[in-house]
């Protein structure tokens, strides 16, 4: 069990650093390196850290990855942003710590554990989408709002922690809806950030492609009406693209709000927030051409990515 563990957590290192270093690639010359001699430095430790990752050391302890991965992140924090405020530089990689063992998860390295989500670093500085999604918005809507689900889902999963300590469930649904609307609000955030890429955009390729194709007939027709039904939402919400593990095929989901009139047990892939603090302070009203701009940037590797990790899943077709 500890074994697997480990591997779970080096798999998710592994990706990270791809992820990192491939933007870090894309957005060369506009981070804050004080020369390309440090440049080259700090792209040779990811890549080194990334090779001790696959070459699996029993040597090194779930303490040692995250100390290592935390100080990477640290100096790539700095590059995006020069001057970070305490808050905007909180630990964000998953917590190995295993003391306090019913709040950090037992024994488990990457169990999150109860009340102790955190905000995922963004793979790529504020500014990147640029021009299709402002700077201001990124950094308002990652660092305040999503920060704002975060932490209203992490007192949600504390008070209903006390409630069971208690034996007291006088207040177990005004919880469960917190929790339900703040935590469907953090992890569809946290694939947004990750399924849009600076040097995204154009046509998907691989499997996802080859998905699309199957279960919308083509490329084109997946767009439209995957764009119709994120510019159609009903006030707030998100436009999904899902694996359905029962129906063995792709889905397009509305979603109200975060958690309300969509489909469960499905997987998500690609998402798009449609709130108004997604575009309205670069697009005001207009929906409509936040949606079309926004294929711009998105990833299809990160797409194609979750669709193969997903497509595995497969329950007895009804």
């Amino acid at each position: 069990m500890v074994e697997q563990t480990q591997q779970n957590y080096r798999s998710y290192l592994i990706n990270w650093c791809d992820t990192v270093y491939q933007n870090s690639q894309q957005l060369k010359g506009s981070l804050n390196f004080p020369s390309e001699e440090k440049e080259q430095e700090w792209g040779n430790k990811i890549q080194q850290f990334k090779r001790s990752l696959e070459e699996e050391s029993r040597d090194e302890t779930l303490d040692d990855l995250y100390q290592t991965a935390q100080n990477l992140y640290d100096e790539w924090e700095l590059l995006l942003n020069p001057s970070p405020s305490r808050e905007e530089r909180e630990e964000k990689l998953p917590d190995a710590d295993n003391d306090d063992q019913q709040l950090r998860g037992e024994n488990s390295g990457t169990k999150v554990g109860i009340g102790k989500h955190k905000l995922p670093p963004l793979p790529y500085a504020y500014n990147a989408l640029e021009p299709y999604i402002s700077e201001e918005i990124m950094r308002l809507h990652h660092l305040k709002h999503h920060q704002k689900y975060v932490d209203g889902l992490n007192e949600a999963e504390r008070q209903m922690l006390q409630a069971r300590k208690k034996n007291d469930y006088k207040l177990i649904t005004h919880w469960e809806r917190e929790a339900a609307f703040n935590g469907a609000g953090h992890y569809l955030h946290t694939i947004f950030w990750e399924i849009m890429s600076p040097k995204g955009g154009g046509v998907p390729s691989g499997k996802i492609k080859q998905a699309i194709d199957e279960s919308f007939g083509s490329f084109e027709k997946f767009k439209k009406h995957f764009s119709e039904a994120a510019k159609n939402v009903e006030g707030v919400g998100w436009a999904i693209l899902v694996w359905s593990p029962r129906a063995h095929r792709l889905e397009i989901l509305q979603a109200e709000k975060h958690q309300n009139l969509s489909q469960w047990d499905v997987v998500p892939l690609l998402v798009l927030d449609v709130w108004e603090h997604a575009y309205y302070l670069q697009y005001k009203n207009n929906r409509d051409q936040y949606v079309d701009n926004w294929w711009n940037v998105v990833n299809w590797d990160a797409v194609d990515r979750r669709y193969r990790e997903a497509e595995k899943l497969r329950w007895k077709p009804y």
